[in-house]
C-alpha cells in the first residue's frame, strides 16, 4: 500500500505500474534521439499526443538533426507546424536548433542550465530533456504530475495554480535516489495523470495509489482553492483569426496581399490587429504589397 509518508513505497508503486501500463510512444523507444526528445517536448505543449505523433514523425524525417532544421528559413518550420497550434513554438524550436548548431556543435546539451539558455526552452522542457534523453536526476513537473500530487498527497481535487518552487519541492520529496528509477517515476507520474488520474472522471479503480490517496480517502471533496486563469474561448478570438491568416500564408509560396486576406475574416479591425500581431511575433513578414512566412 503506497504511502506519501513513505516516498520509497509511493515511488515503487508508480514505477511498477508504469512499466506494466505505459503507452508505446515514439519518444519512449530505445534509440530515440535527444533532438527527437526536444522536438517532442515542444510539440506536446498544450497539444494532444494523438496530434503530435504524425507531425513528429514527419518533422524528424525531414530534419533528423538540429543542423538540418537550422539550415532552412524559419518560415519552413512554421509551414511544417501546420495545425499543432501556438505556432510561435515552431519559431522557438527553429531558433533553438540554430543555437544548438552554433554553440554546441549540433548536439543537444545534457545540462539543465545549458538547455535553459536556448531560445524558447523553459524549466519544464529543460528538465524533461535532461531526464528523458540523458537520464539526469531531476524532478519533472507538468500539469498531470501536479494533479496526481494534489490528489494523492494533498487530498485536493485539483492542484493550485503552478508554483515552480512548491511543485518541484513536492516532486523532489517523492523522487527515488536511483537515476533510472527516478526517470521512470517522472514518466510514470505523467502517465498516471494522463490516462488514469485525469481531470474529469478519474479511473480510481485502476490507480496504483488508490489505497492511500488522500482525496479518495476524504470522499472526493470539491476543490475550493485558487484556480489558474481560464483561457478565453477560441471561437471568434484573435487566436482564431491569426490561425486563419497563417493557414493562407502556409499555403502560398509567394506573398499574400492584404486584399486576398480580406476573405479570411470579415471584421477588418480584428483581422488587421491579428495580422499586426503575427508580424510583431515574427510569424509573418511584410514583403512588397503582401505578407509571407519568415
Amino acid at each position: 500500500m503506497p504511502d506519501a509518508d513513505r516516498p520509497d513505497a509511493f515511488a515503487t508503486a508508480v514505477v511498477d505500474w508504469y512499466h506494466a501500463n505505459r503507452r508505446d510512444l515514439p519518444w519512449r523507444r530505445d534509440g530515440f534521439t535527444a533532438w527527437g526528445t526536444l522536438v517532442s517536448e515542444f510539440m506536446l505543449q498544450q497539444t494532444p499526443v494523438a496530434r503530435v505523433i504524425p507531425r513528429l514523425e514527419e518533422w524528424l524525417t525531414r530534419w533528423p538533426t538540429p543542423a538540418d532544421l537550422a539550415a532552412v528559413p524559419p518560415g519552413e518550420a512554421v509551414r511544417a507546424w501546420q495545425s499543432l497550434g501556438y505556432p510561435r513554438r515552431a519559431l522557438w524550436l527553429h531558433a533553438a536548433a540554430v543555437a544548438i548548431t552554433e554553440r554546441h556543435g549540433g548536439v543537444v546539451p545534457d545540462d539543465v542550465e545549458a538547455l535553459l539558455a536556448l531560445p524558447g526552452i523553459g524549466d519544464y522542457t529543460a528538465r524533461a530533456v535532461a531526464v528523458f534523453a540523458y537520464g539526469a536526476h531531476h524532478p519533472v513537473v507538468d500539469t498531470n504530475v501536479r494533479r496526481v500530487i494534489a490528489r494523492a498527497v494533498d487530498g485536493q481535487g485539483e492542484p493550485a495554480p503552478p508554483s515552480a518552487r512548491r511543485d518541484l519541492a513536492a516532486m523532489t520529496a517523492l523522487l527515488p535516489d536511483d537515476r533510472p528509477a527516478a526517470a521512470a517515476f517522472n514518466a510514470g507520474m505523467m502517465e498516471l495523470g494522463a490516462i488514469v488520474c485525469v481531470a474529469r472522471s478519474p479511473r480510481c479503480e485502476a490507480c496504483p495509489l488508490a489505497a492511500t490517496c488522500g482525496w479518495r480517502a476524504a470522499g472526493y471533496p470539491a476543490y475550493a482553492g485558487p484556480r489558474k486563469a481560464v483561457q478565453k474561448a477560441y471561437e471568434g478570438s484573435d487566436r482564431q483569426v491569426r490561425g486563419r491568416i497563417l493557414r493562407e500564408l502556409r499555403g502560398s509560396h509567394i506573398p499574400v496581399t492584404a486584399a486576398e486576406l480580406e476573405d479570411v475574416w470579415p471584421d477588418a479591425e480584428q483581422r488587421d490587429r491579428a495580422l499586426r500581431g503575427l508580424v510583431a511575433d515574427g510569424l509573418a513578414v511584410a514583403e512588397g504589397d503582401g505578407y509571407t512566412l519568415p
